[in-house]
């Protein structure tokens, strides 16, 4: 199914997640500027765009193209103030979205040294859930997963059981 080694547990189940619901080849809009995910996307047959670095709580012109039969969002929504805007503007009418869930075990992520790169969400599945729904989506599908890390200590092993990630396959109501 992948070709080549895949370096990421996370891309690893994005990427089976993906390939399970959306058939190749198909055009992405995969919301954030080019990333390292988008060639291993690329590599499975999917033609993909990506948004240009615009802040996405205040403009969602880009979703609101007809070029694309999907619209992906890799933990990019939890990075928005208002995520609800961008969701409902969507025209594509699949959506696949994955968010690192709220761990009770540690507080939100925010970067030391990029100011911008800070969560102002972080879900638990149900807010997720109802956000999607609010905004027009009915869910499909989901999976959640775990993220060890190689650290010791408690939230490390923590870690191991406690899911971090979630993905949700979605279709326009």
């Amino acid at each position: 199914m992948y070709e080549g080694k895949i370096p990421h547990k996370r891309y690893r189940e994005t990427l089976f997640f993906l390939k399970k619901h959306i058939p190749t080849p198909t055009t992405i809009l995969d919301l954030g500027v080019h990333n390292p995910f988008v060639p291993y996307m690329e590599k499975q047959g999917y033609k993909v765009m990506n948004t240009k670095g615009e802040d996405l709580d205040l403009h969602t012109e880009a979703v609101k193209t007809d070029r694309a039969e999907v619209v992906t969002a890799f933990e990019i929504l939890e990075h928005l103030v208002s995520p609800y805007t961008l969701l409902k503007d969507i025209k594509a009418d699949k959506l696949i979205a994955s968010i690192p869930l709220r761990l009770w075990f540690s507080s939100a992520y925010r970067s030391k040294k990029d100011p911008w790169d800070k969560h102002y969400h972080e879900f638990e599945d149900w807010q997720f859930d109802w956000l999607l729904e609010k905004a027009g989506w009915e869910i499909k599908a989901t999976k959640k997963w775990t993220n060890p890390v190689k650290k010791f200590g408690i939230r490390p092993l923590l870690r191991y059981f406690t899911p971090r990630y979630y993905i949700v396959y979605a279709e326009r109501k």
